[in-house]
Formats: structure tokens, sequence, C-alpha cells
């Protein structure tokens, strides 16, 4: 071996680093958060006067019709076109009906939507229950215990109202067995073929939808719901799940919540070519915002860090309440 060819060894043994400049790090940096792949949820009031702050998501309201146009305008104009509304009804019964009645706030809002800024903002509607019942179930109960088959004949009920509203897309939450089956066909048998469905595939019984629960006034009366939400301990339950989802119809999959199953996400975005959303939820978005609240993190920098470990592992869509914010950060120099 000759002299040139021991000095060529030795460059391509040796480690290098790639000096850290900014221009650098932003050529070579492997995941980014794009905002126009960012959802925002909203929560819609038929009750409320004025919007209503909600003490467990600081920053966050029980929106008016007025004030929700307002809200979706200021997305817009950060670059965030996908919304996801949550309802709070103004009345309950037994059964939920208030989830399919046309003038109930989720439908009044999507009409008013589409009617100001028309395709200019994709409207996901949530289909669940329990803001809707009195038991604070996410479906029909009888003897106790959810009935799979009427809650289904609910769902479809409620996807079709919503669909008839406007919506671009379902996204049903509740957990039951064939949902997105039986809304598939039931959007198809009304002509709605072009509504997607993103279906909440891997919907956890997690701790962190408690904020949730108080800004949806949807906290069961009674019992839990771990027996249609999965266990936080099973991942290949996980992709049984979505792997069904996607055998029914839908057109988008989802892990709930993220953060504490950001190995779930990876598992289901190493699996499936759907797109994958992930929820960054609302037990998540309180502990950033309790902490930065009182000085103890930076929590520009710490949701930006956030958001992008959820899109390293595997997710092609985030449904966050940081979503303006991220926005507006982005912009900053």
């Amino acid at each position: 071996m000759d002299e040139t060819e021991q000095i060529l060894n030795t460059l391509v043994r040796r480690p290098r680093r790639l000096r850290r400049t900014a221009a650098i790090r932003s050529l070579v940096q492997e995941t980014h958060i794009n905002v126009s792949s960012l959802v925002l949820p909203l929560f819609v009031s038929s009750a409320a006067q004025e919007p209503v702050p909600i003490s467990s998501m600081p920053g966050h309201c029980q929106h008016t019709q007025e004030s929700l146009l307002h809200e979706v305008d200021k997305a817009l104009k950060e670059g965030i076109s996908a919304v996801l509304l949550f309802g709070i009804p103004s009345y309950k019964d037994a059964e939920g009906s208030s989830a399919w009645d046309s003038e109930e706030a989720v439908q009044t809002a999507i009409k008013r939507l589409k009617r100001e800024f028309g395709d200019d903002v994709l409207v996901i509607s949530d289909l669940c229950l329990c803001e809707y019942t009195e038991h604070g179930h996410c479906g029909i109960i009888v003897d106790g215990q959810v009935d799979n088959d009427q809650t289904l004949e609910a769902y479809v009920k409620t996807a079709i109202s919503q669909a008839e509203a406007g919506a671009d897309m379902i996204a049903p939450s509740g957990m039951m067995d064939g949902q997105v089956a039986a809304i598939r066909d039931g959007l198809d048998s009304e002509g709605f073929y072009d509504v997607a469905i993103m279906a909440y595939s891997a919907k956890y019984a997690s701790s962190f939808y408690a904020p949730f629960r108080v800004a949806a006034e949807s906290a069961p009366a009674f019992g839990d719901r771990k027996t249609y939400q999965m266990n936080p301990a099973n991942v290949k339950e996980a992709l049984l799940e979505v792997y069904e989802d996607i055998d029914q119809g839908a057109d988008i999959v989802m892990v709930k919540p993220a953060l504490p199953y950001l190995d779930v996400i990876r598992a289901v975005a190493e699996s499936v070519n759907l797109p994958l959303a992930a929820y960054n939820v609302s037990g998540e978005y309180a502990m950033v915002k309790a902490a930065a609240l009182n000085g103890w993190i930076d929590e520009k920098n710490v949701v930006k860090e956030i958001i992008t470990s959820i899109f390293r592992a595997g997710a092609s869509i985030v449904i966050t309440y940081h979503a303006l914010d991220i926005a507006k950060w982005l912009k900053e120099p």
C-alpha cells in the first residue's frame, strides 16, 4: 500500500461531523413541521352567548358560532386549513339524539364555515355520543353496558347529518366494533361518496383525556370507557385495530394520544401506507401550558420539540391544540 492509499483509508475511516452552522443544520434536518399538516381542534357550543374559557386548557374556549368563525379565519391566515369540530349541545338524552340534530352546534357550525370559507377550510367533524348523552358514554346504554349495534345506528344517522351540513371528513372516535364500515355504507347510501373517514383506530383508554372532558362536558356519569377503548399496554392490538379500519374503508388512521404512544405511531407508520394522524391530546397540551405558566419551561421550544417528535415517529398529520401557536412561531426568523 503506497502513501496515497494510506491517507485515503485514514480519511474514509475517520468519523465525520458536520459543522453545526444554522444553514447546515437547516439543510440536513431530517424532520420538519409543516403547518399544512396540522389540524386545529375547536369546541363549539349551542348554549354559549359568548366564548367560555376552558379552565383546564388555557388559550382555548367553548366557542359561539361567531367566535368560531373568527378563530377559523385566524387559522386560515396562519396557514392552517383543517379544523376538527367538537360540539356542546343544547340538550342531552339517553340516546344522544342531539348528535344528529341538524340545528345543533356542530351542524350549524359546518354550514356557516363552508358558507363563509368554502373549500379554503377542511372541516373534519368528530363523531361520538359522549358529549350528547346524559350518561356521558360513547354509545347507547342497555342493561348497564354500551350496546354496539344500536350505537352504530346512531353513528350512521350522525354521520349523514354532518355530511348533509357540508363536512368534508367524518372522524368516528367512539371505538365501536364495525363503526367505520357502518358509517362508510351509510354515507355511500346517501350519495356522500367523497366524504372521507378519519378513523380513531388506536384510541387508548388514557388518563390524558381529562381536560378534554371538562371542555366537552363529556365525563362518564358512571364507570369508565376501558371496555371499548384500548389497553395502554398493547401495541399489537393497535395494529389489528388499524388493519381492521383500513379493511372497512378508512381513508386516514389515527393513534391517540401521541406522546406516550410514539412507539405505536412508529409501528403503525412502518406497517401501513395510508396517511397516519396522531392526536396530541388535551392532557399533553395542559401539562405544557401549566409548566410554561409557572416559568418552568420554554413553551415555544418545548412545543416544537414535542411536535417534531410526533412527526419523526411517523405521523403525517398532527392534531394539536398548539396549532395556532406553532404556525406563528414557525414564521419567526
